[in-house]
């Protein structure tokens, strides 16, 4: 097993192009200027001791210890061993809303959004905690497993959008059941449920739901993501803006949060309600409430000894430079004397 350290300082070899490309016009330059005093034939016998490919040897040694030296920036490292890491954390469980009114612009740029990005900071700050989603709005389905790949969960996230549930609506109860559903009845880890709406449910069996979610010793918070202000739901049609929703009368669909209910659900699910803001999503608070929960040991397979590399690199780029300091653009003059290949005249 091995990795970079800095994966991003091996952008840097792209230049390795431009040195290239600045040898051959200067090689070309040069040339030009000769011949303005010399046919480029005569040149090696007008300049006995001019090496020919002296420029080509030392620009390919520059261009090895360069790649070489920043190999060794990014740190190539290798997993020296496998072993097991227990980690202790909680579950939980996040139901977000997908319906229509989420789209409404009351919480910036809108509400749906909002929540996106309260949930990615939220995950930031779990380390050895298991997160699930489960996506509802007039039917619930679970959009990622209990999993502890945050980077997974922060990715499905991305995806997350109105236009994946087939039906329109808001089923809070049925986001519930699918949420107490995906937990592992056998884990003795702290169990939660963070249901993030505007809380305009469409069913009745939201209370019900969250109490038999607390028989099983699972919590429920709520986040009222929305305002108290009534304000029409944005109507987009390939990704931009037509208008608002309007009801068969021709009037503007208008929605506002429902507070009473979350807050109900809260109480009815040992947890408690907060109501997000522009400027805070009211997660950290109940993280910091979660913390208070039990947790359980999660075994998992990880490689945790990594041993540095870039000490070969930069020592084999230090030779190169070496080399290229040593190598002169003029012939060696012993070497030349020898005549190796000059055939021997006849006495």
């Amino acid at each position: 097993m091995y990795r970079i350290e800095h994966p991003e300082i091996l952008y840097a070899l792209f230049a390795l192009p431009i040195l290239w490309v600045l040898y051959f016009l200067y090689r070309n330059w040069r040339l030009k200027k000769l011949s303005e005093f010399s046919d480029i034939a005569l040149i090696a016998d007008n300049i006995p001791m001019k090496a020919t490919y002296k420029l080509l040897v030392k620009t390919i040694l520059m261009s090895l210890a360069f790649t070489c030296f920043i190999i060794g920036l990014a740190n190539p490292q290798i997993g020296s061993k496998l072993e097991e890491v227990k980690r202790e954390g909680i579950d939980i469980m996040i139901a977000l809303d997908l319906s229509n009114s989420m789209l409404a612009e009351d919480l910036k740029p809108n509400r749906l959004e909002k929540s996106k990005r309260a949930i990615s900071k939220l995950v930031e700050r779990l380390h050895s905690d298991r997160i699930g989603i489960v996506v509802f709005a007039g039917e619930a389905y679970t959009q990622l497993p209990l999993t502890s790949d945050l980077s997974a969960a922060k990715l499905f996230l991305r995806t997350v959008s109105t236009d994946i549930v087939p039906t329109q609506g808001t089923n809070i109860g049925a986001a519930i059941k699918r949420c107490v559903k995906s937990f592992d009845e056998q884990s003795a880890a702290g169990k939660a449920i963070i249901i993030i709406t505007d809380g305009e449910n469409h069913e009745e069996d939201a209370v019900e739901e969250a109490n038999v979610a607390a028989e099983n010793g699972i919590q429920i918070y709520t986040v009222g993501m929305a305002t108290t202000n009534g304000v029409p739901i944005p109507l987009y049609q390939n990704g931009r803006k037509m208008g608002y929703r309007k009801d068969k009368e021709g009037n503007s669909v208008v929605t506002m949060l429902n507070e009473s209910m979350l807050k109900e659900l809260a109480a009815e699910g040992n947890g408690f309600y907060i109501r997000a803001t522009n400027s805070d999503a009211g997660l950290n608070q109940i993280l910091d409430e979660l913390e208070q929960l039990d947790k359980a040991e999660i075994g998992t397979q990880l490689f945790t000894d990594y041993e540095d590399r870039f000490q070969y690199f930069v020592g084999l780029g230090l030779l190169f430079l070496i080399l290229e300091f040593f190598v002169s653009e003029r012939k060696n003059r012993l070497i030349s004397n020898l005549n190796l290949f000059e055939a021997k005249s006849k006495v």
